[in-house]
């Protein structure tokens, strides 16, 4: 028997996909099945639909460069039934998120890019980048 602060993994799935802006979709279903399964608030799936197609593009894009010979890893766990972990990894050089401009400094609020990891930020309930940024880590409350 399990003591209640231990952790417990429901579920664990991980997509191994190219470097095409295609694979949204494949990220979009399994949110879909995650949501039906677990039931969480429709704000939640919202956030966390955003924020992970987010951070799915971030990898196609700017880590990978949409190199199709290049992979992106996304990791879903579900953890306690009332957390969700999603992480996405690219084979790019990394990056520095200390270094990104601040999207909503009067002097960027005009420009089209540079609000992914902003928004991932506000819609995640915690936000890391590991591997010297080429892994997003958002933890979502469900």
């Amino acid at each position: 028997m399990s003591s209640p602060s231990e952790t417990r993994k429901l579920l664990y799935k991980q997509l191994i996909l190219p470097s095409s802006p295609d694979v949204i979709h494949d990220i979009e279903a399994v949110i879909d099945e995650i949501k039906s399964t677990l039931e969480f608030k429709e704000d939640v799936y919202g956030n966390v639909m955003v924020a992970v197609t987010e951070a799915v593009n971030n990898a196609v894009f700017h880590g990978n460069k949409s190199d199709l010979d290049k992979k992106v890893y996304v990791d879903f766990e579900i953890i306690n039934s009332y957390r969700l972990v999603v992480r996405v990894k690219d084979e790019g050089p990394g990056f520095d998120p200390k270094e990104l401009p601040d999207p909503t400094s009067p002097e960027n609020i005009a420009n089209i890019g540079g609000r992914g990891v902003f928004l991932m930020e506000q819609l995640s309930d915690e936000l890391k980048f590991l591997d010297d940024g080429r892994v997003s880590e958002m933890i979502f409350n469900i």
